[in-house]
């Protein structure tokens, strides 16, 4: 067995593991730092538009040895607007000029032909009205909305409103760290960005469903026994899918890597950065926050039920006392007479028949 398999079959047994929920202040810290930098960014340097949503024109030249600086330094003294100007390819230039109608583009396309001395017949012209951007603005954000009610509606019957909660809070968290990256490192905002990130939305809630589904068996009959808190199964379905979730998401990451720094970089394709970028954001944030912020978060919300208070007490009381005899009593660890229910309780609560490879046997 590989050391990555070995470890994940010694997590998974509970054998070794990280207290994620003990830490959890950290991550939260962690995560409402980042979430700040974004929105201030945001609110600072702003999103920048594409002519799809602000309107304007495109133009694409045919091959010429002009440096992007120089196309840049014509397109905007033709134009008297600021210039968006990508290489895609094969000596290929992309320009884009916001607030431009009709007839200035033509008079646009007609001067960069003559500075870029090539022939205006071979200068392909688009011209992008912004009403359209902002149908496809307020259609995303229809889609967002209907994304979130669904996916709070299931959670909340699948698992509980507190899972949903946690989820939702996950999502938003994901949300605002992938534009505020936008924002921050100046890429344009396309159609392809918005792609991009209702495509993340599943993505970022796959990981956080498989844990959410491992501390659902995982808590069956919890107050039943006295040997494990929420909290502390919590952090036992974490670390036992917490392989299983890097494996997934380096999977998804390294071809959206490939289309961002290998086909956006080096090849030069500006709408492979616009899709690739909100991806490669999304999936990392989705990852993060399925381990660091929603299962921490349900195991916040649930310790505030009495019920686990007075689980989390008898608890206590009983590793105290174990601890006053002398005895060696932990979250893995149980003492003779446990409420008569030591065999089914560790069925029902770690989920699964012996973390030891063999069958609970009673105690006492």
């Amino acid at each position: 067995m590989s050391k990555l398999g070995d470890l994940g079959a010694r997590l998974h047994r509970g054998e070794v593991g990280y207290d994620f929920i003990k830490n959890r202040k950290i991550w939260y810290g962690l995560s409402i730092l980042i979430t700040i930098t974004a929105i201030v960014g945001l609110a600072v340097r702003g999103l920048n538009m594409g002519i799809e949503f602000q309107g304007g024109a495109l133009f694409t030249t045919p091959k010429t040895s002009v440096s992007v600086t120089d196309a840049r330094h014509y397109a905007e003294e033709a134009s008297g607007h600021d210039a968006i100007v990508q290489e895609v390819g094969n000596d290929t230039l992309r320009i884009q000029i916001g607030g431009l109608d009709t007839e200035q583009s033509d008079k646009v396309r007609s001067q960069l032909a003559k500075d870029l001395k090539v022939e205006e017949s071979k200068i392909a012209a688009e011209l992008v009205g912004p009403s359209w951007g902002e149908q496809i603005a307020n259609k995303a954000w229809t889609g967002l909305g209907i994304f979130m009610i669904l996916v709070v509606i299931y959670l909340a019957i699948a698992f509980e409103w507190r899972m949903a909660v946690a989820a939702l809070i996950a999502l938003i968290h994901d949300l605002t760290i992938t534009v505020g990256i936008y924002s921050l490192v100046g890429f344009e905002v396309t159609v392809g960005t918005v792609i991009g990130l209702l495509t993340i939305l599943g993505y970022s809630l796959y990981d956080t469903v498989v844990v959410f589904d491992s501390l659902k068996e995982g808590t069956k009959g919890i107050t039943k026994q006295t040997r494990w808190t929420y909290s502390e199964i919590a952090n036992r379905s974490i670390n036992g899918t917490l392989v299983r979730s890097i494996n997934t998401t380096v999977v998804a990451l390294l071809p959206v890597a490939g289309l961002l720094f290998i086909g956006g970089g080096v090849l030069g394709a500006g709408m492979l950065n616009d899709i690739s970028l909100s991806l490669f954001v999304g999936l990392a944030a989705g990852a993060y926050s399925s381990i660091f912020i929603a299962t921490p978060l349900v195991a916040d919300l649930k310790e505030r039920e009495p019920a686990m208070k007075a689980l989390r007490k008898r608890i206590a009381t009983k590793r105290a006392a174990a601890a006053a005899k002398g005895e060696s009593l932990d979250a893995d660890e149980s003492v003779d007479g446990d409420d008569g229910f030591a065999d089914e309780a560790e069925t029902a609560v770690v989920g699964q028949r012996g973390r030891r490879g063999r069958a609970a046997e009673p105690r006492g």
